[in-house]
């Protein structure tokens, strides 16, 4: 029996206005069980979060879950390191990456997979200078502008 498809899509709406996104993967990640309830329930934030390879592995700190508020005395950390999963060659690519001046890693959007698996898409970015903020601020309104007048 198929599940429905959830709408939970947690974004981080900074991501494309602080950063250039350059390559984007999709990783699994690391929950307790009162984490992955408290995501589906919405619940969560990817803004302040950001990416650290510890050892060979990369895991996703600073992203916030709401305590679950069923949850009892096992309840989890609201601010704890989680561990992403990706494949070798993925880690080994984007470690090689991390090595050039300026980049990083950063969550896009935090989702549910049609398999009831909460997701991140993940993006290698650069940091947009004052001067890139202000052209995309520009585009952004010129888009408005047209859609407007249409």
């Amino acid at each position: 029996m198929p599940r429905l498809k959830s709408d939970v899509r947690i974004r981080n709406k900074k991501a494309e206005y602080q950063f250039f996104l350059i390559d984007r993967y999709t990783a699994g990640i690391v929950l307790t069980g009162t984490e992955i309830k408290s995501i589906r329930a919405g619940k969560a934030s990817v803004g302040e979060a950001f990416c650290v390879f510890l050892g060979s592995e990369l895991f996703i700190k600073n992203m916030y879950v709401a305590e679950y508020s069923h949850g009892s005395a096992f309840n989890h950390e609201p601010r704890r390191d989680r561990k992403l999963l990706l494949n070798k060659r993925e880690l080994r690519k984007l470690q090689g990456k991390l090595k050039e001046k300026g980049l990083t890693i950063i969550p896009v959007v935090l989702f549910i997979d049609e398999n009831g698996r909460a997701k991140v898409e993940i993006a290698l970015a650069k940091g947009k200078k004052l001067y890139d903020k202000r052209e995309t601020l520009k585009e952004k309104d010129i888009k408005r502008q047209m859609a407007r007048e249409e």
